[in-house]
């Protein structure tokens, strides 16, 4: 396992029970955002991701920037959108450090 990732920010991102809902949908997005026109594969839409939380853009945006930040997850902008998915190789380092730590 690389040193790259936070884990103190990790631990933040992870300590609010909305981006924890985030990237619980993101694990599946098949489920969750299947009205999206874009290909699931690009990510999911941000305003797709505020529709499902049922939040303001800007606070959904604030949770997504944290989530980014800790490199949970990934961005790929699209013209004017930005598309939203889980950085597994992230989470899998993570999990294999609390694993090894705990």
């Amino acid at each position: 396992m690389t040193n790259t990732i936070d884990i103190d920010a990790i631990h933040k991102a992870l300590a609010n029970p909305v981006r924890r809902q985030i990237l619980s949908w993101l694990k599946e997005p098949d489920a969750y955002f299947s009205d999206q026109l874009h290909p699931l594969t690009f990510g999911v839409c941000a305003s797709l991701i505020d529709k499902q939380a049922g939040l303001s853009q800007s606070t959904v945006s604030g949770h997504l920037a944290i989530l980014q930040k800790a490199g949970l997850v990934t961005v790929q902008r699209v013209g004017q959108w930005n598309f939203f998915k889980r950085n597994e190789a992230v989470i899998q380092q993570f999990i294999e450090h609390e694993r090894k730590t705990l």
